[in-house]
């Protein structure tokens, strides 16, 4: 590595933050860590047959029928990533300029969301999986119905489910009551550890990048928020190399 390097990185983590509008903010103990996505067996391996069952579950969502949504939808947005992602980022539902281009978090809040992410060592299709609570856009933005959320979380499930990320980081009030199963106010589950589906994977809880742009005094939590998944990320992650070390010692 070139001393150059390091340099380059901090400067364009500077320039991340200065997007989020808070060029104050420091991370103690230096820059966030380098992270690149799990190294999974290669074909014929898990990588290979979550990438294959990723692409038919696509194909089936861009298929279904399930509510009136596919009434009035452009196109069905499953999401973006690799199938090695650590992280799984989940929204409410896609917009208008998604609805069009097929891609979650795209515009202004795709911006933001991405330099959200960047200044933690998270980066969309490289060790980021972003999705939403739904896979088609409602009229006019607004918010999901439940029955709609409940025809469409099965299809999050079964890609929680093939993903297996490290932690979800869900965006927003919407998103974080649905995968919660609450009616608690954003607040009170901000700061916290939650768990979610049958891997009891953990569940971090930040604003919405689009509140962020019209509520810009709120980015201060939001970072706190940020750093809060990156601890989190943290301990789970030494906590699978562990048993990776355990496992590996135990075999003949």
């Amino acid at each position: 590595m070139s001393p150059a390097q390091p340099d380059a990185r901090e400067s364009a983590r500077a320039a991340y933050l200065r997007a989020l509008g808070i060029e104050q903010w420091v991370l103690r103990g230096g820059a966030p860590p380098q992270i690149t996505p799990r190294s999974l067996p290669a074909v014929g391996g898990r990588a290979a047959g979550a990438a294959d069952a990723l692409t038919r579950l696509k194909a089936e969502v861009a298929a279904c029928v399930r509510c009136g949504l596919a009434k009035t939808r452009t196109q069905t947005v499953f999401g973006v990533g690799l199938e090695g992602a650590e992280w799984l980022v989940i929204g409410e539902a896609p917009g208008a300029e998604e609805d069009r281009r097929g891609e979650p978090f795209v515009g202004k809040a795709g911006q933001l969301l991405d330099a959200m992410l960047r200044a933690i060592g998270v980066q969309r299709g490289r060790n980021a999986f972003i999705a939403n609570i739904l896979k088609c856009r409602p009229p006019g933005n607004r918010d999901p119905k439940p029955d709609e959320v409940s025809a469409c979380l099965p299809y999050l499930s079964r890609q929680i489910r093939l993903l297996q990320p490290r932690v979800v980081l869900a965006v927003g009030r919407i998103a974080a009551q649905n995968l919660l199963g609450t009616d608690a106010p954003l607040g009170r589950l901000r700061g916290r550890e939650h768990v979610f589906g049958e891997f009891n994977t953990p569940l971090v809880v930040t604003y919405h990048p689009a509140y962020l742009l019209r509520t810009p005094a709120d980015k201060r939590k939001a970072w706190d928020d940020l750093k809060f998944a990156r601890a989190v990320f943290a301990r789970r992650a030494a906590g699978a190399q562990q048993a990776d070390v355990l496992l590996s010692g135990s075999r003949p």
